[in-house]
């Protein structure tokens, strides 16, 4: 006791808004119910695990812990089982994970020696007494950053509900025998609320559903909300009312009076239809859902190093996926486990380890590929299955999530994402810390130059040049393998159709496309219109060609299937891609100009366009606004794509979203003021592009010291293009961007089950010791079938010559 007391000015009593983590170690992925425990530092209320504790106590001298140690509580044999009544998770009426309960005991440990005092008691000085039943009671940190639940995103009521325009035309609706007043269709049908006329919904894409013409009918009159008939009954809350404007299914408070005033009693009416959101989840339980997760499959579970599953703590299936794909390279493996101890992470970290990304990529790495958390546990299932199964408790990335989310506000929210984005993000988020030594960034062995060669009418040519880390391609339907199976799979449902029938989901034919035909599309000549040439003094149409300038160690391929329906509605492709597990790309490589050619002269100081203020083409702008992407960004992104169309600008959009100076006014005007040459070959001499450089200095007034500086600031300031203004007589190439041949093998993909990127679920398959492995959350299994023409992101990896 002597010994607490003198260590008491050690210990501190925890504020109300002090961070107290108490449920996981910040080194490890050790808990309370670990074998050792966990070890609450009473000074700066980390948490530690029994075999990194000494390590905080030969870095902060703080010697005194509350150790906290859970043991399982037996189960009563007729513990219920709570059906679910909401779709959510740690509510009332959610569903119920039948966790086990745990008892917890305290003990207070004094370092260096592990001198152990009971808790509580009376004896301890009541310093140590408040400061734990302080810690006993908060809320840890963990909890506080990673929401203990959620919930399905509730419908909103519609804005334009209340004030809804009805007409008095005398259209009544019988209570039976609808049907689509422009087709045959006596299904999928929608009663639209403003005039009553009754029709089909939307056309899938293999030609089941509707033909369109309910929401071809909001296009020609405006007429904003439709309820689905068949959906309507005595309990109209499980009514199925849709707004096009809106773009969603809403709430209409007076969907009552709306029903009344075309004569429907709808307290008589039987359920006959699924709503909206049943369709989705039906549809998330067919095929493709279960051919993905390999779902009825036998999978045998792994366990050991590399084979660790990630818990999903709530739509972090997207980071789970990305995450299992990393680290199954070479580099990241390399710089996060094999090259850097945990120890010496945690001694270079800052005060507080949990917001440093170089320690929690150091702990993530050691939890996935050490083999410590991947082990078998038995557990018996509830009652209604008393098997005994075998599985893995896998890891929860929370402090990673929290720490690689920090700055970006969607990625710190508990919706479903898009992986790419998070790919990109997190690929930046390396890079950034790793710029002081750059021959130790992993993210380099992803990252490769883009070449775009553009010939004008002229006959005159301009190259500009750009990094990135991913190859995104376009999906040519038009180059459909399969068309003759595809043609007779219409003419099946047509026949199946008139005959009142609906296919299975095993008879649905899916457009086929190859690999090498998305490779061919994205080299494939393209008019760039509205171009203007600095030869010929005006605006044209050029042809633009693309190719890369280097083949980087690994290669990922982001096949684009979502694209834009009619309306500019963002759409799934529900398509195949066959893809070889072995490609060559050594044709898409370009080297600069060619013997021959003559390149476009730069732009003159006092050219007559200069002086042209550069406008955002409103459509364009209009058309990426409607699907929810920022004015200002939208407008950015039709000026530095030349107003070449929604596509182009919504690429650039999305490779430019975390550009430092996405959020910074338009420039008025093109502005090329004259630039000391000798300051841009003094940056030129210290490695930088003279593109590059020039931009710098434009941005600092001609400091050569401010315009270094920038650049250290502004790392993807390197892959801003202007395809107007950009010239250049060679290849340049980066030392640091990795270099070697075209041939890859497909080490893993990423797929993707679900209408959108923001919703459905994510799954990586990997191969791993000459099999293939399926990566599920925390199920990690052999994958008998991996679905390879289903991915969403493809990762390649450089075969040596």
């Amino acid at each position: 006791m002597e010994l607490l007391r003198s260590n008491l000015s050690r210990v501190r009593i925890p504020e109300p808004t002090t961070r107290i983590y108490k449920h996981e170690c910040c080194i490890s992925y050790d808990t309370p119910k670990s074998e050792g425990g966990l070890f609450v530092d009473m000074n700066n209320f980390l948490a530690f695990g029994r075999d990194y504790v000494g390590w905080n106590y030969e870095k902060t001298g703080n010697p005194v812990y509350l150790h906290i140690k859970q043991t399982k509580k037996t189960d009563a044999e007729d513990r219920p089982f709570k059906k679910p009544t909401l779709l959510a998770i740690g509510l009332d009426g959610g569903f119920d994970n039948n966790e086990p309960q745990y008892e917890e005991v305290y003990q207070i440990v004094i370092l260096p020696d592990n001198v152990t005092l009971p808790f509580p008691s009376v004896e301890l000085p009541e310093k140590v007494r408040l400061a734990v039943d302080a810690i006993s009671l908060a809320e840890g940190a963990e909890r506080k950053e990673q929401l203990a639940s959620w919930t399905a995103d509730k419908k909103l009521v519609s804005k334009y509900a209340t004030d809804l325009q009805q007409l008095d035309n005398g259209v009544a609706v019988p209570p039976v025998g609808w049907k689509c007043v422009k087709c045959d269709k006596t299904d999928n049908l929608w009663l639209n609320l403003t005039d009553g006329t009754i029709l089909c919904g939307r056309k899938n894409w293999d030609g089941t559903g509707g033909n369109d013409h309910a929401v071809n009918h909001y296009r020609e009159t405006g007429y904003p909300l439709a309820v689905k008939l068949g959906t309507v009954t005595a309990d109209l809350e499980g009514a199925d009312v849709f707004s096009y404007p809106e773009d969603e299914s809403v709430i209409d408070p007076l969907l009552a009076q709306h029903l009344a005033h075309f004569g429907i009693d709808f307290s008589s009416l039987q359920k006959t239809e699924m709503t909206t959101a049943e369709r989705e989840l039906d549809q998330n339980i067919n095929y493709d859902w279960n051919r993905i997760q390999e779902t009825g499959e036998d999978v045998e579970p792994l366990f050991g190093p590399g084979y660790t599953g990630l818990v999903n703590l709530g739509n972090s299936c997207y980071l789970a996926a990305t995450m299992q794909v990393m680290f199954s390279t070479r580099s990241f493996c390399s710089r996060y486990y094999s090259d850097q101890p945990l120890k010496a992470a945690f001694s270079t970290a800052p005060a507080d380890p949990t917001v440093d990304l170089n320690m929690q990529l150091t702990k993530l790495a050691h939890g996935l590929l050490s083999g410590k958390y991947s082990v078998p546990v038995l557990e018996k299932d509830n009652t209604v299955n008393a098997a005994i199964s075998q599985k893995q408790e896998g890891i929860r990335p929370r402090m990673f999530k929290s720490v690689i989310a920090a700055s970006h506000p969607e990625f710190s929210t508990m919706r479903q994402q898009d992986a790419l984005e998070f790919f990109l993000h997190f690929i930046d988020q390396v890079e950034r810390i790793n710029s002081g030594t750059p021959n130790f960034d992993p993210s380099r062995s992803f990252k490769f130059g883009i070449e775009e060669r553009l010939q004008c009418s002229s006959g005159k040519v301009s190259y500009n040049r750009r990094n990135d880390y991913i190859l995104s391609l376009n999906i040519p339907l038009e180059k459909a393998v399969n068309k003759k199976e595809l043609a007779e799979f219409q003419k099946l449902k047509a026949e199946r159709a008139a005959g009142g029938k609906e296919l299975s989901a095993d008879e649905i034919v899916r457009p086929r496309v190859s690999l090498k035909d998305c490779l061919d599309c994205f080299s494939a000549p393209e008019e760039v219109h509205d171009f203007y040439s600095t030869a010929l003094k005006d605006r044209t149409t050029a042809i633009k060609t693309a190719g890369l300038t280097s083949f980087p160690d690994y290669l990922v391929l982001h096949m684009r299937k979502f694209v834009l329906e009619e309306g500019w509605v963002p759409k799934k492709l529900d398509v195949y891609i066959d893809v070889p597990e072995t490609i060559d790309i050594s044709s898409m490589r370009n080297n600069g100009i060619q013997p021959g050619e003559e390149l476009l002269p730069d732009s003159a100081a006092g050219d007559g366009e200069q002086s042209i203020k550069i406008l955002a083409d409103e459509d364009i702008v209009a058309q990426l606004v409607s699907m929810g992407f920022n004015l200002l960004h939208c407008q950015k992104a039709a000026i530095n794509t030349s107003n070449s169309g929604v596509e182009a600008s919504m690429d650039w959009l999305l490779n430019h979203m975390s550009d430092p100076d996405i959020d910074a006014p338009i420039s008025e005007s093109v502005q090329n003021p004259d630039i000391d040459q000798s300051k841009v070959d003094t940056l030129v001499s210290f490695g930088f592009e003279e593109k590059l450089a020039r931009r710098a200095l434009k941005a600092s007034g001609g400091d050569v010291e401010k315009a270094t500086e920038w650049i250290f600031r502004n790392p993807s300031a390197s892959t801003a293009s202007d395809m107007d203004v950009t010239t250049s007589s060679g290849a340049a190439v980066d030392p640091l961007i990795p270099d070697g041949g075209g041939r890859y093998r497909l080490l893993g993909f990423v797929s993707h089950i679900g209408t959108s990127t923001q919703c459905g679920h994510y799954v990586a398959h990997i191969q791993k010791d000459g099999r293939w492995v399926i990566f599920n959350d925390d199920k990690v299994g052999v994958s008998k079938n991996p679905p390879l023409d289903m991915g969403y992101l493809y990762l390649f990896e450089r075969l040596e010559s």
